[in-house]
């Protein structure tokens, strides 16, 4: 079947549905949905509608709760809490958002810890809301283990991505990006666990040094990567990055190792159970408006050079996506789902 062309507002509106069908909250599902749509509208597929099966999947066996309100709390002036009790990431970085703008415009930085959470998918989509906000947002999270260290065969790291968006001024007239002057999502991984279980299902190779197989050793075969491991993204350094990640997504929130997170699209299982960490910058705190200064000077270094340009900052606005007809089809079945 030729792939379909579909409005976001139905990539997000099918969604909601299908996640209510399944359990959840409405205002959960429509904070769920939310990301989902913006995934969808990046191009992000990974964190898009190929999801939902399991979201609604997990909503049905308990290892997501759909329904439970997190918990905001502040422990320290410029440090927020959210304990998601093992709900969804999106709807606990909902509540926890304005509590830390909050703590940020009276402290001007602040720390937001989301604790116990479901997988948050797309990590950017959080920051983007912190640069929407007109803050500097740093993300942060870890994912079940799939990454060995350097020399060895056994994973202990997630992909455990880091993101990064900053505002535009405050009357720039870049509207391209809706308010964002440049971002990034990044796993510390080579590549995102997705990027394999999807070449593995299209039965094609993938490059040398996205991963080792059991032994360690480099491979195209996305089966035996799945057996094996990931790498990370520039050896050593990326590895010190996914480092970092674990700390502060798993230790500084009090959630799981990736050692011991399981499968994040297995149907059943102990909840993720996974942390998010932000930090939360207001721009001008320190240096007052040299700050757009610096930021216009690095902007102009890099998009006076042809064909260079500062991560996101050249994002296309759409109304609509081409979508795979079997993947549509699978939304709005699970969107049309009536339990027994």
């Amino acid at each position: 079947m030729p792939p379909v062309t579909v409005s976001l507002e139905e990539v997000r509106n099918t969604t909601a549905s299908a996640l209510v069908a399944h359990g959840a909250s409405q205002w959960i599902a429509n904070e769920v949905a939310l990301a989902v749509e913006k995934a969808e509208a990046n191009g992000n597929l990974i964190c898009g509608l190929y999801y939902l099966e399991s979201y609604c999947q997990q909503l049905i066996t308990g290892r997501v709760d759909g329904t439970i309100e997190p918990v905001v709390t502040k422990p320290k002036p410029a440090s927020v809490k959210v304990d998601a009790g093992f709900g969804f990431a999106q709807s606990a970085f909902a509540r926890g958002l304005p509590e830390a703008i909050s703590a940020v415009n009276a402290n001007g930085t602040c720390s937001l810890a989301v604790c116990h959470a479901h997988t948050c998918t797309s990590l950017g989509y959080f920051t983007e809301q912190i640069a929407k906000a007109g803050y500097i947002g740093i993300g942060l999270t870890n994912a079940s283990a799939v990454v060995s260290p350097p020399g060895g065969t056994q994973p202990v790291l997630g992909t455990n991505p880091i993101a990064m968006a900053i505002p535009n001024a405050p009357g720039n007239a870049n509207s391209n990006n809706h308010g964002v002057r440049f971002q990034f999502d990044q796993s510390t991984s080579a590549i995102a666990l997705g990027k394999i279980t999807m070449a593995a299902a299209a039965g094609e190779e993938i490059p040398l040094g996205w991963a080792v197989d059991s032994d360690g050793k480099p491979t195209t075969n996305p089966a035996d990567a799945l057996k094996g491991s990931l790498v990370s993204t520039g050896g050593y350094k990326g590895y010190g990055f996914g480092l970092m990640a674990e700390v502060l997504a798993a230790a500084v929130t009090g959630s799981v190792n990736s050692v011991h997170s399981g499968a994040l699209k297995a149907p059943q299982g102990k909840p993720h159970n996974l942390g998010q960490f932000y930090f939360i910058v207001e721009p001008e705190v320190f240096s007052g408006e040299q700050f757009w200064q610096r930021i216009d000077t690095l902007s102009e270094a890099v998009e006076c050079q042809p064909g260079a340009r500062l991560p996101g900052s050249q994002r296309e606005i759409v109304n609509e996506v081409t979508i795979e007809s079997d993947v549509w089809d699978k939304a709005v079945s699970l969107a049309n789902y009536k339990s027994a």
